[in-house]
């Protein structure tokens, strides 16, 4: 596997952090008189995210991610702050270029973190047409436009699309023709030719060859239709699983007979909650469980990559088992930290606490308090 470089050149860094805030939902346009209070956006250049303190509780909380604040305000400091009036062509317009780049032959991911109901899956998927459409349909419509562009130079695609969902540490193949997911295992298959990142492959896993948008499109219905949703205190509509779509792109060039393979990866994470929230029981406390014991193992596996350190807990979790390849070595990571407008100073502290520590890990910014 070769990585080609027919594009500008990327950034350095291999992780970028983003962070995105949600409009306010009809049935809290009336509680707030259709202002958010309590966040500021003051960097004319979008990369600062600013909270009013509005209560003792949180001051208090807010405390172990500082040294130094001044009154009531905080700063958390991103590569770029999308406000909740951003649209998804502008939020499509800072990844566009990284998504080129699996045409070059690197490994892609794009996580959507955050609380549940803070509009993760909307980033990701977003409506089906029109301007609402998400990440993963702008990124394949991309894709294909240029990879028809290059064959003018002497290079021909081919393109495989798979579906995961993570559920309860089991993976489940939502592109299998079954009623439900058939549950797969975590197959190694030795090291990558360029990289020293061992590859894994869910054994069975569905692979369709796609080649157009309205493929992709198809095959989006069909997930969603699998997907393990519940209804929570926190969201009417809540996602269980990690959710985990992979287009593979195999390239070939007829004139330099150069070749390279990219991956891209759209992960709808679950959504992080407290559970004496969410109001979990039963199953779907055991869901909340291993919801919130998987992206704790996310966290811990972005800051030993951070760190250089020598050992890397891949292992801990399926879901960084699956991807680790899409983390670590030849990857670009954008990670999109959502946030809930609504006045939920825990939530929003602990989900700020977690990018922030991504965003000092990755060298990309510090978090800045005033």
């Amino acid at each position: 596997m070769q990585t080609i470089q027919h594009h500008s050149e990327l950034k350095k860094d291999n992780i970028r952090v983003f962070c995105r805030v949600r409009p306010l939902l009809a049935k809290e346009m009336c509680c707030t008189h259709g202002v958010i209070h309590h966040m500021n956006f003051p960097d004319p250049e979008g990369r600062v995210l600013e909270l009013d303190m509005m209560s003792k509780m949180a001051r208090n909380e807010i405390t172990s991610l500082a040294s130094d604040h001044e009154g009531n305000k905080y700063k958390f400091c991103f590569d770029r702050v999308f406000q909740p009036e951003s649209s998804q062509e502008e939020v499509f317009k800072e990844i566009s270029q990284l998504v080129q780049s699996a045409l070059d032959g690197y490994n892609v991911s794009i996580f959507a973190y955050g609380q549940t109901g803070s509009g993760k899956t909307y980033t990701i998927e977003g409506g089906m047409d029109g301007d609402t459409v998400g990440m993963t349909l702008r990124a394949v419509r991309q894709i294909f436009k240029s990879a028809a562009e290059l064959e003018d130079k002497g290079w021909k695609y081919k393109f495989q699309a798979s579906n995961v969902e993570i559920y309860n540490e089991t993976i489940r193949d939502l592109l299998s023709n079954g009623k439900e997911g058939i549950e797969l295992e975590i197959k190694l298959t030795g090291k990558d030719s360029v990289v020293t990142v061992t590859n894994v492959t869910a054994t069975n896993l569905t692979a369709v060859t796609v080649s157009s948008e309205k493929q992709i499109h198809e095959l989006l219905q069909k997930i969603n239709l699998q997907r393990s949703l519940a209804e929570i205190q926190c969201n009417e509509r809540s996602s269980r699983s990690h959710s985990v779509f992979q287009l593979d792109l195999t390239g070939s060039n007829s004139i330099t007979m150069e070749s390279c393979h990219g991956t891209l990866n759209f992960v709808d994470l679950a959504g992080s909650e407290h559970l004496k929230d969410s109001g979990s029981e039963g199953q779907q406390l055991k869901e909340a469980q291993a919801i919130n014991k998987s992206l704790s193992i996310l966290e811990n596996v972005i800051m030993a990559l951070g760190n250089k350190d020598s050992y890397i807990p891949y292992g801990n979790s399926k879901l960084t088992y699956l991807l680790q390849k899409s983390l670590g070595g030849n990857s670009k990571t954008v990670m999109f930290v959502n946030i809930s407008p609504q006045e939920d100073f825990t939530e929003t502290l602990n989900t700020l606490q977690f990018a922030t520590k991504v965003v000092r890990r990755s060298s990309q910014l510090l978090l800045q308090f005033s």
